[in-house]
């Protein structure tokens, strides 16, 4: 396992080797420790998987909420195009043909939340660049009360984790990580930067050009 940090920010799939078939990214979330009173965490010890699930929090009224994390990917092709896969508008994308980028539900929790991501890395040579971020679907900020972690299963070498452990309690999104096509060389690059917005705001922090509406998801 290779945990990508401030201090080790990058990784090259290309010299472990892991540039062909499909590159797996899961997004997996837990409430923090001091958030979970001795009942809730007994229960945890139980029963690990539990910790995983969307938990319920306290939101910054009276009112609770859960915590929806979407995961979601800005891609720039080779050939100029450009656009989004999330699950808000349905934007999964296509696996096998442009942006060679597709969402799937996480199965072991039974929704399709769009919590994991496929790249077709056989594609290399087609991506310019892709933006892999997190951003609350409700909008409630909570990544305060979150612990996060991104994890990329290449073809090839150990995994790679980012974790979202920053207090960002206002914070409604975070940039994760960049896939960036450097001079035929796929490197893998922390970035784990929160903004108060949403896609558009992740967009002109990274000059991606895009037009941006409201969306929403299927309900599930």
């Amino acid at each position: 396992m290779v945990q990508l940090t401030r201090r080790h920010q990058t990784i090259s799939l290309t010299k472990q080797g892991a540039v062909s078939g499909n590159l797996r990214i899961n997004l997996s979330w837990r409430m923090r420790t001091s958030d979970f009173n001795d009942r809730a965490g007994r229960g945890g010890l139980r029963n690990p998987l539990r910790m995983f699930k969307p938990e319920v929090v306290q939101a910054q009224g009276p009112a609770m909420v859960n915590v929806d994390l979407d995961l979601a990917c800005m891609y720039e092709l080779q050939s100029g195009a450009k656009g989004v896969v999330q699950p808000l508008g349905n934007f999964l994308g296509n696996l096998n043909e442009a942006p060679y980028v597709k969402l799937s539900g996480d199965d072991r929790f039974g929704s399709g939340s769009g919590e994991t991501m496929h790249i077709n890395m056989d594609h290399k040579d087609d991506i310019k660049r892709l933006l892999v971020f997190v951003y609350i679907y409700d909008g409630t900020p909570a990544f305060d009360r979150t612990h996060g972690m991104v994890t990329l299963y290449p073809s090839n070498g150990p995994r790679v984790e980012i974790e979202l452990h920053e207090r960002a309690p206002q914070a409604r999104s975070c940039a994760v990580v960049m896939i960036e096509n450097v001079k035929g060389e796929m490197l893998v690059r922390r970035e784990v930067k929160y903004v108060y917005g949403f896609q558009a705001e992740l967009d002109r922090l990274y000059g991606w050009g895009l037009q941006w509406g409201r969306g929403y998801k299927e309900k599930v």
